[in-house]
């Protein structure tokens, strides 16, 4: 076993003796099932702290000749697979970690031959009767051994891990890019030596122009992670197996790491979050033990018409509609907002609904760094409507109309003035930021349907929580008390009938004239 030519399978060993594994060998009967295939080339992008390097590590020890991997996983389930003892150990794996090797060539553009070198010393140890000493590219080295072996198996297995570095570390250095990219293209399309080339990283592949570099390549990516998505992070029912175990609170779980989203797995948690609240026993953020505010600052600063409006909606709980198909995959070549929004959805910022092609804020651990950006940011009127956003909670839960209003209007007027306010979905922003601390209490859901209708904007007490329910309506240039009119007439408080004793009712009208909010607030039992 070598570094680079079947590394072994300690690396893995040492992953599921963590004191939290979850079993995610059963992406291996997806490669299995690709290999020698012409759609043989897979490039899986996801943020840090998702277990990218782990499940590269993992097929190295599944498929690496030597390794005698059978017992490692004899009880995971990849072992109930058909395929499973056919694949097993019997390829050679060339496992490369660029984020190494752009570190030992010393600069960027002598990253591929310092790889090749390397590489090519190794496959000496083993090949070199086959290899001519002056032969320096790696691509017919490995050409040269495939046509000399004459085993069953035989070629080669390319697990390529942090793939995109030079991207992400060299981001003004084109000429460095474009020669990296051009040096993967020749060591892999069309190479009949290739049976499998599983890259990862966090961007997915470059694009110049519309095209992309390595067109070779099928990409499973936070905005579209098809039929892998359940292997982006822990699933929900992973989750609250781990809860259970570890008696911790599946509803807090959900709250503070669930909300990344795809079209056939709706609920996909961030991993390394979720195990490290399971040891630590407690709940809050932990993502800046791997990334710090000031990354997301730098996006969010940037100066792009509509920006800084999108940001302020969702952090008052409101998705916003981007295109994704004008983000080039690298993070530099910025030309709108969208280009910004879609970088933040690989960085793992933000989530993305493909189907609605929508972004948000996924939990209450990233929008924590939201706000830790926010306040660096200089972004004061928004940071000190959120501060007062528990009184005015406080406010309606006791009632107080008049406070309500007077504070939405200090929201309006004094903070978020930045967000174009002409309609009942610009009010429904300010409100949601207004009541920004309640997410803590309570899960906002906008248009919920219920009763005759849809009701405006709905706070669900959490299970922590003995809260009552609220219902909000939002009028514009109209009235309050139709607002609380319209909540009874079409009969909204038929969504809540689970919730026994007290629900408040909340009218928010706006008046383009006075440039006033008019609020109403009324309780009401379940069964009246």
């Amino acid at each position: 076993m070598g570094i680079y030519l079947n590394p072994g399978n300690e690396a893995f060993v040492s992953a599921i003796q963590d004191d939290i594994y979850v079993d995610k060998t059963g992406i291996i009967a997806y490669t299995n099932h690709k290999i020698g295939k012409r759609n043989r080339y897979l490039c899986i992008s996801r943020p840090r702290r998702f277990g990218k390097s782990m499940a590269a590590e993992m097929l190295c020890a599944y498929y690496a000749r030597g390794c005698d991997s059978g017992k490692i996983f004899e009880k995971l389930e990849i072992r109930q697979n058909p395929s499973y003892k056919e694949y097993l150990n019997q390829y050679d794996v060339l496992f490369l970690n660029i984020q190494q090797f752009l570190s030992g060539a010393k600069c960027a553009e002598n990253l591929a031959t310092y790889l090749q070198k390397v590489v090519l010393a190794e496959l000496r140890e083993v090949y070199g009767e086959w290899i001519p000493k002056e032969e320096e590219q790696l691509s017919t080295a490995l050409a040269m051994i495939f046509s000399k072996d004459k085993r069953e198996k035989k070629g080669f297995i390319f697990i390529i891990d942090e793939w995109d570095c030079i991207f992400r570390e060299e981001k003004e250095n084109k000429k460095a890019q474009k020669e990296y990219l051009d040096f993967l293209k020749d060591l892999l399309k069309d190479r009949t030596y290739v049976k499998l080339a599983y890259m990862t990283g966090i961007l997915p592949i470059k694009k110049y122009g519309t095209h992309s570099a390595l067109n070779i390549f099928d990409e499973f990516s936070m905005t579209d992670s098809k039929r892998l998505a359940e292997f982006v992070g822990f699933t929900e029912q992973e989750v609250k197996e781990l809860c259970q175990e570890y008696n911790m609170d599946f509803e807090e779980a959900r709250r503070w790491y669930d909300g990344y989203c795809f079209k056939r797995t709706k609920h996909i948690y961030n991993p390394k979050s979720i195990v490290d609240a399971m040891i630590e026993e407690e709940f809050h953020s932990y993502w800046i033990g791997t990334e710090t505010y000031e990354a997301l600052k730098v996006y969010i600063d940037m100066n792009f018409d509509g920006l800084k409006d999108a940001i302020v909606s969702m952090l008052g709980g409101v998705a916003y509609k981007i295109d994704t198909g004008t983000f080039q995959n690298d993070m530099t070549s910025f030309e709108s907002k969208d280009d910004v929004l879609t970088l933040l959805v690989h960085l793992g910022y933000l989530a993305y609904n493909g189907e609605k092609q929508e972004v948000f804020i996924p939990n209450e651990e990233v929008r924590s760094e939201f706000l830790r950006a926010v306040k660096q940011s200089g972004w004061s009127r928004v940071v000190d409507a959120i501060i007062t956003s528990e009184e005015l909670l406080k406010a309606t839960l006791e009632k107080d109309a008049e406070t309500v209003a007077m504070g939405i209007d200090a929201v309006h007027t004094e903070q978020t003035s930045i967000l174009s306010y002409n309609n009942e979905n610009s009010l429904s922003c300010v409100i949601t930021l207004a009541y920004f601390s309640a997410q803590r209490d309570y899960i906002l859901i906008r248009e919920l349907p219920a009763g005759k209708g849809f009701a405006d904007i709905v706070f669900l007490p959490r299970r922590h929580t003995d809260q009552p329910a609220l219902i909000v309506e939002l009028k514009w240039d109209q009235s309050a008390e139709g607002a609380i009119c319209q909540i009874k007439n079409k009969e909204y408080v038929k969504a809540l009938e689970e919730y026994s004793g007290e629900l408040i009712l909340v009218g928010i009208n706006y008046d383009k004239r006075s440039k006033k909010h008019h609020c109403v607030i009324e309780s009401y039992k379940i069964g009246d």
